[in-house]
């Protein structure tokens, strides 16, 4: 395949994951902007019950993520077998997971208050995460179809499955958290019932979908399900297992830099939530490409294809890069109308949220190269199954160098919410460098072994 092939090619998978991931990104948009004409503090508690959610259900995505290069290696030998194997057992590890993670939704609150946030915040969000956890069982299985399904190159019904969940997300927050259609007013528990809906919504079109779509009745997935693989476990979870806390290590980025804007004040942590609901959205589409490449890397991977593992990299790489540069400029040129989008309009507190989250925002013009670098460095590491190293790249990366200066800049230094961010951009920054360098590494190393080969 040319260059330009390898471009269409990632188009042809990476668009429809980057329409799954912006409906996933854009149903968190939604609690954020109906919560925030709710009320301020309900718009607080609900951003730091969802970055405390999402801090759970990111470390147990790293097995179900393991599933996509594990199943594009299996399909692009033609081995239905295996492809069977890893995905049933990445979805009893998700089960597993699931259980063990329910204590510390219904405990929340205790939890939060050691990260000394304000009590009534912390109340709030434990009543959210008490109805809204139960979502992490559909919430963990869903990925590990979606990984499932896109690396079997159906990335289509992914993408479907999310845009029905953000209708019902919608149409349930607009009832339930205002009262609208006679229904009771629940504010921040309507939110979690809708979430929870939308989770399960999503799960059982993917569920039909595996067992019963064009083409996927010869991989058999539901098949006495019951039946354990523990060889197969044991392949998901080794592979997994870093993925989890690589991924809990840049989630718990995320929540410390949330915890150190508590500390400020509710205003600069709402200000905050927003400004992160924002980059989310931009963020996604990197997420989805770099999906894309862990899927076209890992097929040439397995075919022994060097050059079109590189050229894959390339063109996954590329997309990512033009995305950033059209990111900055919609922020620098929009920020305070974007920030404003969630917001009450006949909220009082109105200018000072939107003065916060505009600078905010335009410290993250500076991060958005750095992030997407080291998404996309992950993403062509897992196509290779390499897990472990880049694992211990990030965590220091994001720890060892990101949080530490986070509060440095944001306390001693004085510099408040935009010195928090400023230290979120250098640990991306560093975790970028190193793993890009590491590919790099590697695929040139696996070139000539793949040839004797």
């Amino acid at each position: 395949m040319t260059f330009a092939e390898h471009i269409r090619a990632t188009l042809k998978l990476g668009l429809p994951l980057i329409g799954g991931q912006l409906a996933q990104t854009f149903i968190g948009v939604t609690d954020t902007v109906m919560m925030g004409w709710y009320g301020v503090e309900e718009l607080a508690a609900v951003a730091l019950g969802s970055s405390y959610f999402h801090l759970i259900l990111i470390m147990g995505m790293g097995f179900s993520l393991a599933v996509m290069p594990m199943v594009a290696a299996a399909a692009a030998k033609e081995d239905a077998v295996q492809v069977r194997r890893v995905t049933r057992m990445g979805l009893w590890i998700g089960i597993a997971f699931g259980a063990l993670s329910l204590p510390f939704f219904w405990f929340s609150e205790a939890i939060l208050l050691e990260a000394r946030q304000d009590p009534q915040v912390a109340a709030d969000a434990q009543s959210y995460l008490r109805i809204a956890g139960l979502a992490i069982w559909p919430g963990v299985l869903l990925i590990a179809l979606r990984s499932h399904l896109s690396a079997l190159d159906r990335p289509g019904i992914v993408l479907w499955a999310w845009l029905g969940g953000l209708v019902l997300n919608a149409f349930v927050n607009w009832v339930l958290i205002f009262g609208n259609l006679g229904a009771p007013e629940l504010g921040i528990k309507g939110a979690a019932i809708a979430s929870l809906g939308t989770h399960l919504l999503i799960f059982a079109i993917l569920v039909v979908y595996a067992a019963r779509g064009p083409g996927m009745r010869v991989y058999a997935l539901f098949v006495r399900f019951w039946r354990p693989d523990w060889e197969a476990m044991g392949q998901v979870f080794r592979l997994g297992a870093p993925i989890a806390v690589t991924l809990l290590s840049e989630a718990g980025l995320f929540m410390a830099t949330m915890i150190l804007m508590g500390w400020i004040g509710t205003l600069e942590l709402a200000a905050h939530g927003i400004a992160l609901q924002i980059i989310s959205v931009t963020f996604m589409v990197h997420i989805g490409l770099s999906s894309a490449a862990t899927i076209r890397v890992g097929r040439a991977w397995s075919l022994g294809d060097p050059v079109g593992l590189r050229r894959a990299a390339w063109a996954a790489l590329l997309l990512s890069a033009l995305m950033v540069a059209a990111t900055i400029a919609l922020l620098i040129a929009a920020a305070a109308p974007l920030v404003g989008l969630f917001v009450d309009p006949s909220d009082p507190l109105r200018p000072q949220i939107i003065a916060i989250g505009v600078s905010l925002l335009i410290v993250a013009c500076f991060f958005q190269l750095a992030d997407a670098a080291q998404v996309m460095a992950l993403g062509l590491l897992r196509g290779l199954q390499d897990t472990t190293i880049p694992m211990l790249y990030a965590f220091v990366a994001y720890w060892i160098i990101g949080v530490p200066l986070a509060y440095a800049l944001g306390f001693p230094l004085g510099f408040a919410g935009e010195g928090i961010w400023a230290g979120l951009a250098i640990g991306l920054a560093g975790a970028g460098l190193v793993l890009i360098l590491r590919f790099r590494s590697l695929a040139t190393a696996l070139a000539p072994a793949q040839q004797a080969a």
